[in-house]
């Protein structure tokens, strides 16, 4: 079960119920099934706050992961900074809607077990986050 809130920013314009299919299909890809998700978006000084408070890290990020995966059943929290969001869309020159897909399904990478900060993880991830695009685009979802 997956459940969308907000702090600091409006909802997102997203098909949630195509979401959760398309987060099912990734589960499932990686050998889980879905438990219950919880997604925030928020704006920058909301991630910085949170940072700080559980993580002890002094800095932005577009997405924190919680996670509470047991026995082959994904589950956690996410929180993800709109915010930054757009401004790495624009670094990176691809639209706001393709990076939000991206770091969607990143939260939900890492609790299928995919980790992004040690030697050749962050290609694995990247590789795991390309195929979860390609899905998205094979649902018929929408052009990212």
């Amino acid at each position: 079960m997956l459940e969308f809130f907000t702090e600091n920013v409006e909802m997102p314009a997203l098909d949630f119920s195509k979401i959760e299919s398309w987060v099912e299909m990734v589960a499932k890809d990686h050998g889980y099934e879905v438990g219950n998700l919880t997604y925030c978006f928020c704006d920058d000084q909301y991630i910085l706050d949170t940072n700080r408070k559980f993580l002890n890290h002094d800095y932005f990020t577009d997405i924190i992961t919680f996670d509470y995966t047991r026995r082959g059943r994904v589950g956690g929290d996410m929180v993800i900074s709109l915010d930054t969001v757009r401004t790495n869309a624009e670094g990176l020159n691809v639209s706001y809607m393709q990076e939000l897909l991206r770091v969607i399904i990143h939260g939900v990478l890492h609790l299928c077990g995919i980790n992004d900060k040690g030697p050749g993880e962050r290609e694995i991830m990247e590789k795991a986050e390309n195929r979860a695009l390609r899905f998205w685009q094979e649902m018929g979802k929408s052009e990212i």
